[in-house]
């Protein structure tokens, strides 16, 4: 095909909806990175560069770490990053393994009652999690884990939501295989960790993203199971820190974006697996 073939194909699918498509999707892009851009920015700039009018839409000085400099010095910045990692690793860890026991479960397992067990736990996503907190706060007291690690992390070892995503890709996966495996000699714990698992695995990366944003956003229940700053994490850390550290907002920002930041990354390195997971269709046998 000449390039002048080519160029002709092209203009030709390039109609004006297609077009309208693209705008509205750069719009749509524009709005949703501009409070990142202006969150990053505002961290860079002096005092006097947050408050003119009208606003500075670039800091003066790109390499100004004055503000990270001070949230780390006015509060433990690096401790609570440190709880808030750890409660993510144990959160994923153990939710992850849970949700993948439980959706092969619920997909290839017959017993009795299944189905109305399954209903019966996906009736339980009705129910407000704030309806809980009483429930899982009397729990982590009686258990003595008040105001350490373990209780950011044991009411978050399972979910129904992460269970009924992996069940459905279980379910799309064709019985065939499973009888054939079973023929073969193959377990079930053989078959969910050598065939189920490495197939899910952009399922399984779109749950454990949707776990590690929840949980490193997580306020309400750290701020109720935690009372000293050395279990404290950075959601938690960052409301501390707007009450001690003075209203300044490039203060605030800069502490906004050592929270953010993380998250941010990791969506970049995961997001193939994200688009994977989540425009996947059923597995032909």
């Amino acid at each position: 095909m000449t390039e002048k073939k080519k160029t002709r194909k092209y203009r030709e699918r390039l109609t004006f909806g297609r077009v309208l498509m693209y705008v509205v999707l750069f719009i749509g892009a524009v709005i949703a990175l501009f409070p990142f851009y202006w969150m990053i920015t505002g961290a860079l700039k002096t005092v006097s560069e947050v408050n003119k009018l009208p606003p500075l839409l670039t800091p003066g000085n790109w390499l100004n770490m004055e503000n990270f400099i001070y949230a780390f010095q006015t509060a433990p910045f690096a401790i609570y990053f440190k709880n808030s990692v750890l409660a993510l690793l144990g959160c994923i860890t153990v939710c992850t393994f849970t949700t993948i026991l439980a959706s092969y479960a619920f997909s290839r397992l017959r017993f009795p009652g299944r189905n109305t067990i399954f209903a019966l736990l996906i009736s339980l996503m009705m129910v407000p999690y704030e309806m809980i907190i009483i429930t899982n706060y009397r729990t982590i007291v009686t258990w003595k884990l008040h105001d350490t690690l373990w209780a950011l992390i044991i009411p978050f070892t399972s979910s129904i939501f992460y269970t009924y995503i992996l069940k459905g890709f279980f379910d799309s996966v064709p019985d065939s295989l499973y009888q054939a495996a079973k023929v073969d000699g193959c377990s079930d714990w053989k078959y969910l960790w050598r065939v189920m698992v490495p197939m899910a695995k952009s399922s399984l990366a779109t749950i454990i993203l949707l776990n590690s944003i929840a949980t490193w956003n997580s306020f309400m229940w750290p701020m109720i199971a935690t009372n000293s700053k050395e279990v404290r994490t950075l959601p938690f850390g960052l409301y501390i820190f707007m009450t001690e550290g003075g209203q300044r907002n490039e203060r605030m920002m800069a502490a906004a974006t050592i929270i953010v930041l993380p998250m941010i990354i990791i969506f970049l390195f995961t997001r193939k697996y994200i688009i994977s997971g989540m425009s996947r269709g059923g597995i032909k046998g």
